[in-house]
């Protein structure tokens, strides 16, 4: 077991808390918030409730997420903009979803909403968005809605890159897009069109609707 008492995490979403790795200084540990997993389960429509308790915790669907049939066809190729998953361990603070930590510099890279907040949306920051849109659409990776702070930017020397952090997984009810390219093309660019329309949200002064 790793014991995390006493230290701080780096980073915390609405559903979960992240800290780095005490031994591993290259890993990154997601805990699931165990009252919002129970509000979630309690708000849910009553056919949803009929789901075991996992289905509502966010590392149990990033496990799912990560063994997507994308991920499986591009072994190599697909970590370009992925943070590695490394499955679960077990922790004081309960267990947690193992990933890979990414860093900029040295440091814990910003996302790109504190990128974009920070430095607004650069010519370099513009092509690192736009090479990460032609790599989903090349393998078909599927996501959720794209939300700036889902992904880290990596300063890579003479570029920057965007790296997956959280969100990955399919939002349809049905699953095509897992099974079927044709349905996996349209819901990507459908995933890609929120993604640009969130950054200029974001950059407007979040006024109105996103979506």
């Amino acid at each position: 077991m790793i014991n995390l008492e006493g230290v701080k995490p780096f980073a915390e979403g609405g559903n979960r808390v992240c800290y780095i790795h005490p031994d591993k200084k290259g890993l990154c540990l997601k805990i699931s918030k165990t009252d919002v997993i129970k509000t979630m389960r309690q708000k849910a429509p009553w056919y949803k409730k009929l789901r075991p308790k996992k289905s509502f915790d966010d590392n149990f669907r990033e496990e799912k997420a990560y063994k997507q049939r994308a991920i499986k066809e591009n072994p190599n190729k697909i970590w370009r903009h992925l943070a590695k998953w490394h499955g679960f361990v077990d922790t004081s603070k309960g267990m947690a979803s193992c990933t890979e930590l990414i860093t900029s510099n040295g440091k814990v890279a910003k996302n790109l909403e504190q990128y974009l907040f920070s430095s607004g949306k650069t010519p370099e920051i513009e092509q690192a968005i736009k090479e990460f849109e032609i790599y989903l659409l090349k393998t078909r990776l599927l996501t959720k809605n794209i939300i700036p702070h889902n992904l880290a930017v990596k300063d890579m020397g003479t570029n920057l890159s965007l790296k997956i952090v959280d969100g990955l997984g399919c939002m349809s009810f049905i699953s095509l897009p897992e099974k079927n390219n044709f349905f996996a093309d349209r819901y990507i660019r459908r995933r890609i069109e929120l993604m640009y329309s969130r950054i200029e949200w974001d950059l407007s002064g979040r006024k109105g609707s996103w979506k």
